[in-house]
């Protein structure tokens, strides 16, 4: 009985010619590539690893104290539990005049009315900017641009009176009007940018579809703006949530507090600084923030990326 030998097949004979010709170094190099990784890369992975626990480290050494007992909190700095506690959170959850449920519905209905706000009025207003042709739209721009440069404490003075003569003061309206009035420059600016990047042939289309500009901005630009507008969603929530200096001047009463206010009355509370139900709050005031940016991590870096590109 004769063995047939099959002809090898031209993609292995392809590989075999340019494994001849390739150069030695070339060779090694793939071959290095190929297996497992070089130990620079093993090395800077560990370093990223330790730099990672390193700036963690105050977020579980908070989580820690949250569970222990307040007269150990500043007795050991390390992250070992001696005790495991959960008293924190049931005695933090009803220590102030109001259980804390009252304060995250208030920051929840702050924030949300914030990011409403935000997203309407400076998309509007980034359009009107990036497609729209008026008088003086430089100059207007330039303007709305300088307004970043201005710190909140310049301007906290005239609206409090402005708002305090309105009778607006211990209500929310302060905190949310601003937001609808396209305030936040910064998001202008990232959306006007965003939009630039669209072409314009999109607009030129829908108006020989009879379109004016309020449904190319609804039916175009509004639905290629999402990671723009996520990007201003996800910063309004963090900013918003966070605030703590506007949230002090214009709510006093502790039924309107909202979760900033609520930590800072930890430390009247009993006439003494309540640490561990303050801790163990503060990590409930940490869970949103984390889970917003986890989910959104993804329009966040695409929207920043994006509108850097263009």
């Amino acid at each position: 009985m004769t063995e047939t030998i099959e002809a090898p097949t031209s993609s292995f004979v392809a590989v075999a010619g340019a494994n001849a010709t390739m150069d030695p170094r070339e060779r090694r190099r793939l071959a290095k590539a190929s297996g497992k990784p070089g130990w620079k890369r093993v090395i800077k992975h560990i370093v990223l690893i330790l730099v990672g626990l390193l700036m963690l480290y105050p977020v579980i050494w908070l989580v820690v104290s949250s569970l222990r007992p307040t007269d150990e909190i500043f007795r050991n700095p390390g992250i070992i539990f001696d005790s495991f506690e959960v008293e924190n959170y049931t005695v933090g959850w009803n220590t102030l005049s109001e259980p804390f449920s009252v304060f995250l519905i208030n920051s929840v209905l702050v924030v949300l009315g914030c990011i409403v706000g935000n997203l309407v009025s400076c998309s509007m207003a980034a359009y009107a900017f990036a497609r729209l042709r008026f008088s003086g739209k430089r100059w207007w721009f330039v303007v709305m641009l300088t307004t970043i440069m201005l710190p909140v404490h310049v301007i906290i003075v005239p609206q409090y009176i402005l708002f305090s003569q309105l009778g607006w003061v211990n209500t929310f309206l302060p905190l949310i009007l601003p937001k609808i009035l396209a305030t936040d420059a910064f998001f202008i600016f990232l959306m006007v940018q965003f939009i630039r990047g669209i072409p314009t042939e999109l607009d030129e289309a829908a108006r020989l579809d009879g379109c004016g500009h309020p449904r190319i901005f609804l039916r175009i630009i509004l639905p290629l703006m999402v990671p723009a507008l996520a990007t201003t969603a996800i910063f309004t929530f963090i900013w918003t949530w966070n605030d703590f200096f506007s949230q002090l001047i214009y709510l006093t009463k502790p039924n309107m507090y909202t979760i900033p206010l609520a930590l800072r009355a930890f430390m009247d509370a009993q006439s003494s600084t309540s640490w561990g139900p303050m801790f163990a709050m503060s990590v409930v005031s940490l869970i949103p923030i984390f889970l917003v940016f986890l989910f959104g991590q993804r329009y966040l870096i695409s929207g920043i990326a994006t509108t850097g590109g263009k």
